[in-house]
């Protein structure tokens, strides 16, 4: 299983919300290179939800529930959308701070390109995330 964060503003559509909902269409993503880790994403693929702005912390896991397809609300063949299904909070919250305390997260996309909204993320860097509280 390959991991990927999503970020979200929580005032527009915060983790309490995809729980709620319990499926959504992840729209709205319009970065070249954030396209690209979307139509890479798989069925069955982990999400890390990360809330950006308010709070900057690692809040739920996620799943991909259908992979990139055109989005229906845009007549732009390259913008595509997934869905995704709640699958957990966190016990805790994992902050942008404590991860950038990490040496070894140095390189983790979220760190390096703080604008990119969709990103993977490595398996060591997943080990890692884990150790923080990510489960």
């Amino acid at each position: 299983m390959t991991s990927y964060l999503l970020k979200t503003e929580p005032t527009v559509y915060a983790f309490d919300d995809l729980v709620r909902d319990k499926r959504t269409v992840w729209d709205g993503v319009a970065n070249a290179q954030a396209l690209m880790v979307l139509r890479e994403m798989q069925r069955g693929d982990e999400v890390l939800i990360y809330h950006s702005n308010v709070g900057k912390a690692i809040v739920g896991i996620a799943k991909v529930v259908r992979q990139a397809y055109p989005d229906p609300a845009l007549d732009d063949p390259k913008r595509v959308v997934i869905d995704i299904q709640a699958v957990r909070p966190l016990k805790a919250p994992v902050t942008l701070a404590a991860i950038k305390a990490v040496p070894a997260l140095a390189q983790l996309a979220l760190v390096r390109q703080s604008r990119l909204s969709c990103m993977a993320v490595a398996p060591g860097h997943r080990r890692l995330l884990t150790k923080l509280g990510v489960s």
